[in-house]
């Protein structure tokens, strides 16, 4: 991970990183494009990804990849779980507490140290279930 003072300040990346923790969607880039056009007309797609890959280097943001044929983005860095329903795409932040247990238990039967991991829950989500009730 490279250190911030290796990157020169940039409004546009500002403004991605401020989009991104503003919002609980886990955008991809084109809709972080789509929220920023009118701000800066020369803004490209190309450039919303050159700053979304120095965000993340930066760890100032995660990638989410689950499989779809997009990336998806998130600003918060913070450890937490997620809900990705399989009806609709969407991705769902869990307001859950993290299980310690769960690194315990792989650092004493592995041996290893445990930096990071993510566990997600796939699922229906209510509104597509509510939608499939009715």
């Amino acid at each position: 991970m490279k250190s911030e003072k290796a990157y020169k300040r940039s409004r546009q990346r500002e403004s991605i990183l401020g989009v991104l923790r503003n919002t609980s969607t886990h955008p991809t880039a084109s809709w972080i494009y789509d929220q920023l056009k009118d701000d800066y007309p020369g803004l490209s797609l190309g450039t919303v990804y050159r700053n979304l890959n120095i965000l993340l280097e930066m760890g100032k943001i995660q990638k989410l990849q689950f499989g779809s044929t997009f990336d998806r983005f998130d600003g918060n860095i913070h450890p937490h779980y997620h809900f990705i329903c399989e009806e609709c795409g969407s991705i769902y932040d869990m307001d859950m507490d993290m299980d310690a247990q769960i690194i315990h238990s792989v650092e004493t039967m592995s041996g290893h140290s445990v930096r990071n991991y993510r566990f997600e829950f796939y699922g229906i989500c209510s509104r597509c279930k509510n939608k499939a009730e009715n």
